[in-house]
């Protein structure tokens, strides 16, 4: 079996064995709280996107209206019943569709059987107020009194459909109690005179389209439902709306009651007496034309309190309200068959172990970033579905498909690290003390490169040497020396590693690195030069602690070249060692030993530098001539490479420099010297400038190219 098929034949089992246990935990019920919760955060940070029906208004008894009434109508708590009676009859006058109380009248009047009457006939000659009856747990209904009840164009059931955890996320749309069905109480505004409900709203079925509109015509509305009566009717909305298995539908809360336009029922009284006696008055009944009216108490104390989805304290009514405003708008949240949400996990669960695949391919450096990028990537893309498709009035589960994404994910790693991680910590194991980590982790994914052979590549390389090492080394004991030359190789090599570079060998105090090999580095050059910047740097840093150990600080030279070079494998079948050869190489090297004749410490070539101006413009640069390195004939251009702050420093030093250069090259040696020597006690180019003039004006050259002829590697 070959290496990729064994691989998904290992992720295809895990991913069937979590998704297997995900199904069998989801139904069972474990996973019903956390995702009922999920559903309650999704309900509540939608909700602002989310607008109230027009055509729905709440009127409240409210702690306001009780002090006003009671200081104006001299009306005590309770209210007598002819105080809702005005209420019906402003509504009445005003043609509202139709004036839902959530409110009991389960006890005769307080003012006496009169004052039920006048409510009672209000409520008869409007013919289009629904009052509230109510079963409770143990099956026993409970109904308004006699007269009110029969005045009731519909009596509609405030039974509420609780989840286990007590929060009210659904409603029924209708309870049969003794061979008889009453509709809920949010559903029965649309069952009044059912044939004339049809043409008078626009219906919507669960996917959101518009069955009947206002403009279609009393003979298309007969074509498509001709219901004859108000149970004919809610059989109609229970075909057309999506119910579920339980007899109910899951609601689409639209946030706090008061988005309903609430109005005070003393507002409205007071608003009633003046429109009878023909005063200008804040609200007029023409004001609810066509509304579906509920009354509510909305005092502190006096309503229902119950728990739903956007408040854990939240008026009864708002659930009958919320009802019709689904109905009315075609927002119920509707849920995907039970299929989808099983394929839906399944692909999650098979994405989360595939990505485990791709994340541990490749280099291994960057393994640990892809797992976890994979990992928030795909967290982020489960959740935000789930939001997204919710704006929609669409639910599709969290909890199920996060549970398979996130153990299959760590199933996969697990099982991963306890089988090929044997074998990547052996090939780790026994050449970290050799390899840069790039290389480990090329050969981690690639053990077939543990042979012999090297390719082309275009690399910048990196030689250093420390000046004076043998003097050093002869103040020192061997235990010393070893500390020192340790300490000194950790830092630097540190900061090389950290860089993206690879370690090609160390000779004794000398540091032999390049960087884009084996792994590529877009702006390898760049790299580099930052990492020969940083050494200089940290080895002034601890400048103080070397000179306690050797007498004075430690200083390094550093030559940068970059170009062609073959980097491998090289050596024999039983040893070989990752390394880099080429007159690119050859020249690096040379240019570390140039800083000898110019008193630099870190110099470039001009390749290295054109490439590194291509990066940005992040550093500047001081010419230091056209020199021609032992071993070659042709010129080549070197350069001291500055970052920006320490070129500002010396910015004054380094215009005499350009122009004693310029002068040097041109063959003018004494004009040179003038401008070198204005600046020789702060530059030690500029004085090893002047010694050169010196040599030349002493034995002048034939053909002079302004070229430095080294005469020492």
């Amino acid at each position: 079996m070959s290496s990729k098929v064994k691989y998904i034949v290992r992720y295809a089992v895990i991913s069937l064995s979590v998704f297997l246990a995900g199904m069998i935990l989801n139904f069972c019920g474990v996973f019903t709280f956390l995702e009922n919760k999920t559903y309650d955060k999704r309900i509540q940070s939608t909700t602002p996107f989310t607008k109230p029906n027009d055509d729905i208004f709440v009127i409240g008894i409210d702690q306001d209206s009780i002090n006003k009434a009671l200081a104006d109508f001299n009306w005590g708590w309770p209210w007598p019943r002819s105080a809702y009676a005005e209420i019906v009859d402003f509504m009445r006058e005003g043609k509202a569709s139709s004036v839902t109380f959530d409110v009991f009248y389960t006890e005769p009047s307080v003012y006496g059987p009169e004052d039920d009457e006048i409510f009672a006939k209000s409520c008869e000659n409007y013919g289009r107020v629904i009052h509230t009856m109510f079963v409770s747990d143990d099956n026993k209904p409970l109904f308004p009194v006699e007269g009110i009840k029969n005045a009731s164009a519909l009596l509609g059931n405030i039974t509420s459909a609780k989840d286990s955890d007590d929060v009210i996320r659904r409603a029924r749309l209708s309870f049969t109690l003794d061979g008889k069905e009453y509709p809920a109480l949010g559903i029965a505004p649309l069952l009044l005179d059912a044939d004339q409900s049809l043409s008078d709203h626009d219906f919507f079925d669960e996917s959101g389209d518009q069955i009947i509109s206002d403009d279609d015509s009393a003979d298309s509305v007969e074509k498509k439902v001709s219901p004859a009566s108000a149970e004919e009717m809610l059989s109609y909305f229970k075909n057309q709306l999506p119910v579920s298995k339980d007899g109910t539908v899951l609601l689409r809360y639209k946030g706090d009651i008061s988005r309903y336009y609430p109005y005070s029922a003393y507002e409205i009284i007071k608003s009633w007496r003046l429109y009878k006696e023909g005063k200008e008055s804040e609200l007029l009944p023409s004001d609810f034309e066509g509304a579906s009216v509920f009354f509510i108490f909305y005092a502190p104390g006096l309503y229902d309190i119950c728990s739903t989805p956007v408040s854990q304290i939240y008026p009864g009514a708002g659930v009958h309200v919320t009802m019709l405003d689904n109905i009315l708008s075609g927002d119920f949240i509707r849920m995907p068959p039970v299929w989808f949400m099983i394929i839906y996990a399944l692909v999650w669960t098979i994405i989360s172990s595939f990505s485990v695949y791709y994340a541990e391919n490749g280099s291994q450096r960057l393994k640990n970033v892809k797992i976890i990028t994979f990992f928030t990537i795909g967290i982020l893309l489960i959740l935000g579905i789930a939001w997204g498709v919710f704006l929609l009035n669409i639910t599709i589960q969290i909890i199920t498909p996060l549970f398979c994404f996130v153990i299959s994910f760590f199933v996969t790693i697990f099982v991963n690290y306890t089988s090929e991680g044997k074998q990547r910590r052996f090939i780790k194991s026994a050449f970290s003390q050799y390899l840069s980590p790039s290389v480990i982790d090329r050969l981690i994914q690639h053990p077939e490169k543990l042979r012999l052979g090297g390719e082309k590549r275009r690399i910048s390389i990196f030689f250093s040497d420390i000046q004076g090492f043998t003097s050093i080394s002869e103040k020192l004991n061997p235990s010393q020396l070893t500390d020192l030359l340790n300490h000194y190789l950790t830092e630097m090599t540190n900061i090389i590693l950290a860089s993206g570079g690879t370690i090609d060998k160390y000779e004794g105090d000398a540091i032999i690195a390049f960087w884009n090999a084996p792994t590529e580095i877009p702006s390898h050059a760049e790299c580099a030069l930052m990492a020969a910047l940083s050494c200089q740097k940290k080895l002034e840093e601890l400048s103080n602690e070397f000179t306690q150990k050797v007498g004075r600080p430690l200083w390094t030279r550093i030559g940068i070249n970059t170009g062609e070079a073959v980097v491998g494998n090289m050596g024999s079948d039983q040893r070989f060692d990752y390394t880099m050869f080429g007159d690119s190489v050859n020249l690096a090297s040379r240019l570390e030993s140039m800083n000898k004749q110019f008193g630099t410490y870190t110099m470039c070539s001009e390749n290295t530098k054109n490439e590194v101006d291509d990066s940005g413009n992040r550093y500047r640069w001081r010419e230091l001539g056209r020199v021609q390195v032992i071993g070659k004939k042709n010129a080549v251009t070197v350069y001291e490479p500055y970052l920006e702050q320490s070129y500002r420093k010396k910015e004054s030093v380094l215009k005499f420099f350009e122009m004693g250069l310029k002068r040097f090259y041109e063959g003018n040696f004494n004009e040179a010297i003038v401008f070198f020597s204005k600046i020789e006690r702060f530059d030690m180019p500029a004085r090893k400038y002047i010694e050169r003039c010196k040599k030349l004006i002493k034995n002048p050259p034939e053909n002079w190219n302004g070229v430095w002829v080294a005469d020492t590697k």
